[in-house]
């Protein structure tokens, strides 16, 4: 049966309110030590605050004058390097701050820190439209696991961080929604709005923003739209000739860590690192998903269930996979291959939110073609992850713990219980890290086996049918 219209916005819109109060209830927690926010959530609350008050990205004056002593227990490390004329503008691209200056202006760190749960759950919210609107998953499916999702680590925490993770994971969606949508110019440019704000929010998104980008234009190409085509690809080198223009004249360079003062010695590209070893990093293609402290089972078991629904859902609706899977492949490959490190002074899977929107589709999908125990499994897992999360925040008002420091040994039973199960790539991890390749290997073969055999399970529902216009696997070789 298919949920009307009004059963639909009601329910995406008491999931909106809980992922936001989700997100809200961890604005308390100290980033570090006795501090609110923590490293880079500094930069970009002054910037922000220079956006509101100054109308600039200059820093200079507000850290001549300690504007940061509202939030921070001690002076932000030095990020910046001083230009000739005396500014100072921080290396971090500027959306976010531009997003977030009204609220810093008018009510602090606080009213900045709400603004974003506020998106958390609008993310929310269209996570659950999407699932339901353009992949045909059962509304009570779709509602139970978005919000187990959204009510839990890393999307609950980073729902208050003052970090580009959540806003580019809202633009990533918007542009898979823009992409399963109607053959209008309203999708076209709701894809073009897609593409261009994720490198904005930050350059490592660059590569999300080009698959949805050549997916967008390999969709309307093949039906015949092509003078949208063309007027999208020029629209896109435009603004991408404008972009770049913008970092040179502003930052001074093709991206904004030219003006950070690191990257005086190294140069602005030594953000990747200045001898990379890509050998090392792919192990990061699982560490990113089982590492102990900073992969995504940790803090969400649920998330374990992502590997045999891709598997899975090869088999059983392989025509929907290109728009859920090409882009989430750029960003594990951003985080793995891109990235400096994994392990970092943010909180754990910062590097993979901008995707994990789509991961949660994927398992969604699955799950609704799957059986009612299978769907029991995910949900016991699942809210595994809200008790963690919910332990995290008892232990972060009882100042335990801080997002940054501490929280690997949060008292939340599950987590305790299967934190020694999972490979410590800081450490010796050789033996648990082939263990679960092995074991992901495993659930991947048993899932694809199982959607071979029973590709509709009496025991589960098939999604009700529903206008999906999504790319063809034409062309895709994945």
């Amino acid at each position: 049966m298919i949920p009307s219209r009004r059963s639909v916005n009601a329910v995406v819109a008491a999931v909106a309110l809980l992922a936001a109060l989700a997100a809200g209830a961890g604005i308390g927690v100290r980033g570090i030590g006795a501090a609110h926010v923590a490293v880079d959530e500094v930069q970009y609350l002054l910037t922000a605050l220079s956006l509101a008050e100054d109308g600039n990205l200059d820093i200079a004056d507000e850290l001549a004058e300690q504007r940061w002593r509202p939030f921070a227990d001690e002076p932000p490390p030095v990020q910046t390097s001083v230009r000739p004329d005396g500014s100072q503008v921080s290396p971090h691209d500027p959306l976010l701050p531009l997003l977030l200056a009204v609220p810093m202006g008018l009510g602090g760190w606080v009213a900045a820190k709400a603004a974003l749960a506020l998106l958390a759950g609008l993310l929310a919210g269209l996570t659950l439209w999407v699932a339901v609107r353009r992949f045909a998953v059962p509304l009570p499916l779709a509602a139970t696991g978005t919000v187990l999702a959204a009510a839990s680590a890393p999307l609950a925490v980073y729902g208050q961080q003052v970090y580009p993770e959540l806003p580019a994971a809202l633009a990533t969606l918007a542009g898979v929604a823009a992409l399963t949508g109607p053959l209008r110019r309203g999708s076209l440019v709701l894809l073009g709005a897609s593409v261009v704000t994720l490198p904005w929010l930050s350059v490592k998104y660059t590569a999300v923003a080009a698959v949805l980008a050549v997916l967008g234009v390999l969709h309307w190409w093949r039906a015949g739209r092509r003078r949208e085509v063309v007027a999208f690809g020029a629209g896109l080198a435009a603004l991408g000739a404008g972009y770049l223009a913008v970092h040179r004249a502003v930052w001074g360079g093709w991206t904004v860590y030219a003006s950070g003062d690191f990257f005086e010695r190294t140069g602005e590209f030594s953000v990747v690192g200045t001898s990379p070893d890509y050998t090392g990093r792919a192990l990061r293609l699982v560490g990113l998903l089982t590492d102990r402290d900073f992969g995504l089972v940790a803090w969400q078991p649920g998330w374990l269930l992502l590997v045999p629904a891709l598997a899975a859902l090869t088999i059983r609706v392989p025509r929907r996979l290109p728009v859920l899977v090409l882009p989430l492949a750029a960003g594990w490959l951003t985080a793995t291959f891109v990235a400096l490190t994994m392990h970092g002074y943010w909180w754990p899977g910062r590097q993979v939110v901008v995707v994990l929107p789509l991961a949660l589709l994927v398992v969604l999908c699955w799950l609704a073609r799957s059986g009612s125990r299978l769907r029991a499994v995910a949900a016991t897992m699942a809210a595994a992850g809200v008790l963690t999360y919910g332990w995290l925040l008892a232990d972060g008002y009882a100042r335990a713990i801080t997002w940054v420091s501490g929280f690997a040994e949060v008292g939340a039973p599950t987590h305790r219980l299967l934190r020694p199960l999972l490979p410590d790539y800081r450490g010796d991890f050789w033996f648990l890290h082939l263990a679960w390749i092995a074991a992901l290997v495993l659930l991947a073969v048993l899932a694809r086996q199982a959607a071979r055999r029973d590709p509709d399970p009496p025991g589960g529902s098939a999604p009700h049918p529903v206008a999906v216009s999504a790319p063809s696997q034409e062309g895709t070789s994945r």
